[in-house]
């Protein structure tokens, strides 16, 4: 089986699937590996470590000539696996959703889309999954870049020349990134706050350190350990709470998302107005139409003293460490699955129905067609 790996296209994306430990490790399956020239490079990887591990590096089309399987950060355009095996697989996340004419190409194209981000959140899929791991280093980087822009420090400290508070950060979404910012903001010293309308999620924030500030009656929860829609009581209820607690901050990161549909308004103009001048808020979720009023991917916006940032693709300001978490999760993936005697991963209904979005020139997924 031959397996494909190409240099991702998207605009600031530096990640890459496969680093040479997945390389060897996927070798040892019975695979070939295939890298395009300079894949690796945004991650600290050259062409000769690929190379040593046992991949041929060269130029995508001879790269993807042939292949059984694609793997990618984000998909690949169509145009660029011309070459590959009618059929391949083509293992990456796809944003199905928000770029369904993407999915709607591969179906023409013939190719068989795997989407890791629809990868189920079960026990055995744990490491195979791509939003977790991407997720928990985002919460990492969203409080190390907020705490630059921030100005001052985190910790208490106690000097001769006086006492410097401590930061107070609030933590809003306690999913996979908002336990890893409460964990990097209590490690770093500052008081640590944090809300979510899963109330299951109050002994989460506790465990790390952090304080549960939480909307009396709240309750939330959705499918996959998402957060469900809020009605309009619940919203009202909770606006209230953080309108409250939020005045107070130094820091605020927002990390909500609900799968399929635009990141839920977290903090309106009126609440960023009550802040002090200097405080910060990360919006984790800005390129998905963003938790903040105002806020802008990439861009530091100012509203009312206040400092609004997000990126729109947060782990790939930690490419090194994104990229062997990741493709680490493609290998375990693959080599869950593997069939020796077909040397090529054989895939079950479970975990292959969740994420095949095309095959056989036809959309099969039930997400994309309920």
């Amino acid at each position: 089986m031959k397996i494909a790996v190409l240099k991702e296209t998207a605009a600031g994306e530096t990640r890459v699937a496969a680093t040479p430990e997945t390389v060897k490790k996927l070798a040892s399956l019975g695979a070939s590996l295939a890298v395009e020239t300079s894949a690796g490079a945004a991650s600290s990887i050259s062409d000769a470590d690929y190379v040593e591990a046992g991949a041929e590096v060269g130029p995508a089309t001879v790269v993807v000539k042939d292949a059984d399987l694609v793997m990618g950060v984000q998909a690949p355009d169509v145009a660029a696996l011309a070459g590959a095996k009618p059929g391949a697989w083509v293992a990456a996340t796809f944003d199905p959703f928000g770029q369904r004419e993407r999915v709607d190409a591969y179906a023409k194209a013939g190719l068989e889309a795997l989407a890791m981000e629809f990868m189920p959140r079960i026990t055995r899929a744990q490491s195979m999954d791509v939003l977790s791991s991407q997720s928990n280093l985002a919460g990492y980087k969203a409080v190390i870049a907020a705490a630059d822009q921030y100005g001052r420090a985190f910790p208490m400290m106690m000097t001769a020349a006086g006492t410097i508070s401590a930061a107070k950060v609030f933590v809003m979404g306690v999913g996979v990134a908002g336990l890893q910012a409460i964990a990097t903001a209590k490690r770093l010293g500052a008081q640590v706050s944090a809300t979510d309308v899963r109330p299951e999620t109050a002994e989460q924030i506790k465990s790390l350190g952090g304080k549960p500030v939480f909307a009396e009656g709240l309750e939330a929860s959705g499918e996959g350990g998402y957060a469900a829609e809020l009605t309009e009581e619940q919203k009202a209820a909770q606006a209230e709470m953080v309108s409250a607690h939020i005045a107070k901050q130094d820091i605020v990161i927002t990390t909500a998302l609900i799968p399929g549909r635009a990141a839920p308004r977290l903090v309106s103009d009126a609440q960023i107005a009550t802040m002090k001048h200097g405080s910060v808020i990360f919006d984790l979720a800005v390129a998905q139409g963003g938790n903040v009023e105002g806020s802008v991917a990439d861009q530091v916006v100012e509203k009312h003293g206040v400092h609004i940032m997000g990126f729109s693709n947060t782990p790939a300001h930690l490419a090194a460490d994104a990229s062997a978490l990741f493709s680490r999760n493609l290998f375990n993936f693959l080599s869950a699955f593997w069939d020796k005697e077909a040397n090529k991963p054989v895939l079950d209904e479970e975990i292959g129905d969740a994420i095949r979005l095309t095959k056989g020139g036809e959309v099969v997924n039930a997400r994309l067609k309920g």
